[in-house]
Order: structure tokens, then sequence, then C-alpha cells
């Protein structure tokens, strides 16, 4: 065995029965689900609690950037995020699942919810703005954000591990029907 082959070992791009696929789809969700519109979970619990004081008002800064940030690009480059994104998913998508590449796959079933959560995040963002939510109004939004967020985790999470197991099982290592 040469380098050539250890380092395409190393980077199997099987990406189904490959641990660092699951590992990276863990630490997605995980990291996704810890930023509430870029609001770290722990500010919004520490202003909840009210401890320590001043907690409230950092969570209502930290909301009020983050959500200008959010809305300013939508507004900015909206359209052609959507264009180019919507462009890139139906090539990943046909890749995946026309062509049967497991790679495409593999990253379709990372970035669809993502484009999912994008449109939910900035839809919470504009009626965050819109509202003007404030205190205990703005941590129950961004509570019921964060819930949705972990729904649609649990459900991209059990679809891609029943496909993957689906595509190890039948389809196996050859990669045909």
């Amino acid at each position: 065995m040469d380098w050539y082959d250890s380092v395409f070992e190393a980077i199997d791009l099987r990406s189904f029965s490959n641990l660092w696929y699951w590992i990276g789809l863990a630490v997605l969700w995980s990291s996704v689900s810890h930023w509430v519109l870029g609001v770290p979970y722990d500010t919004i619990m520490r202003a909840k609690r009210g401890k320590p004081e001043g907690a409230m008002q950092d969570l209502q800064d930290n909301v009020r950037v983050c959500i200008n940030r959010i809305l300013l690009i939508a507004e900015v480059s909206g359209v052609w995020m959507a264009l180019i994104s919507s462009a890139i998913g139906t090539a990943l998508a046909l890749m995946a699942f026309f062509y049967q590449v497991e790679f495409a796959q593999a990253v379709f079933l990372l970035v669809c919810p993502m484009a999912i959560l994008s449109l939910l995040s900035i839809r919470t963002a504009r009626i965050i703005e819109r509202d003007g939510l404030r205190g205990d109004d703005l941590i129950k939004r961004l509570l019921r954000h964060r819930f949705m967020t972990q729904g649609i985790g649990v459900v991209s999470i059990f679809v891609t591990a029943m496909y993957g197991m689906w595509v190890n099982l039948w389809v196996g290592p050859l990669g045909g029907f």
C-alpha cells in the first residue's frame, strides 16, 4: 500500500460509510442549534434567568446586531443568493439522485436542511424587527426558533441515517442498483 492509497482511504468519498461524515453531521447540527440567529444559547439562558445584571441588555444588543446583519444580507444580495443557491442545489440534486453520486447525496443531505433553516432564520429576524420584540417576548421567539431548528435537525439526521443505512446495506460498495 503506497501513500496514494493511504490518503484516499482516509478521504473516502463513500460518505455514508465514513465515520468523519457522521461526526461532521453531528457537529453541524450541534453548532446550528447552539447559535440561535447568531446568538449563543447560553446568552439567551442568562438573560432569561436575569443573572448577571445587564444580561437582558446584552442579549437585546446581540440580537439587534445579528438580525440587522441577516436582514441586510437578505435585502442586498437575497435574490442573487437565491438564484445561485438554487442552481447549485439543482446541480447537486441531479448529481446525487439522477447520476447516483454518493458524495453528492451526502452533501445534498447536509445542504438542503441548511437552506430551509436559512429561510426560517430570515423569517424569524423579520418578525423580531417588525414586532420590535424585547425582553421576555424576544426570549420566547428565540427559544421557539431554536426548537424549530432542533426539529429540523432531528428530521434531517433521521432521514440522513435511514438513507445512509439504505445505501450501505442495499446498494453496497459497488454503487449500483
